[in-house]
């Protein structure tokens, strides 16, 4: 028998777990909502401290932050969990249109999705994250766009779009 979802619904098993960062509710409610059709979002926090406690006690296959939140902010916050968890996924929700920014959290995790295209491009940047690929929303252009001019190695993964 398959478990149910809060709905009712039945959920399959062993979908990929996700850790789910965002310091606004109505944001955090949205983003989670979206991700639950494909994953199972096992907690949502509110702050990059809670992220790192959650994340590694928690063990997901993928976590899903913004990028700036009160105290530790999300880039930090992956970057202290890739410590022990070097294989940890990570994609970055963000309202940041900014393609430095956009280079600097691609070399701590796989994706990089803007919050305005985020019903098109969150779910399919987490399953890119999960076949160790990178991910970035199409108004930033090209992950190979982005990394061209990037000092250092690429070394989390092939590239996606």
């Amino acid at each position: 028998m398959l478990p149910s979802t809060i709905d009712g619904a039945c959920a399959p098993m062993n979908r990929p777990t996700i850790v789910l960062a965002e310091d606004h509710p109505n944001v955090a409610e949205k983003l989670q909502k979206l991700l639950a059709h494909s994953f199972d979002v096992v907690a949502v926090v509110n702050h990059g401290e809670a992220l790192v406690r959650t994340a590694l006690r928690v063990k997901p296959d993928v976590v899903v932050t913004d990028i700036s939140m009160p105290g530790m902010d999300g880039m930090k916050a992956v970057q202290e969990i890739l410590v022990h968890q070097p294989s940890l996924a990570a994609v970055f929700v963000t309202v940041h249109d900014d393609r430095a920014l956009a280079r600097k959290a691609l070399t701590i995790g796989l994706g990089y999705v803007l919050k305005a295209s985020a019903g098109e491009d969150l779910v399919d940047a987490v399953n890119a994250a999960l076949d160790a690929r990178r991910f970035v929303s199409a108004s930033l252009g090209t992950v190979e766009s982005l990394l061209e001019r990037a000092p250092g190695p690429s070394a989390r993964g092939a590239s996606s779009r």
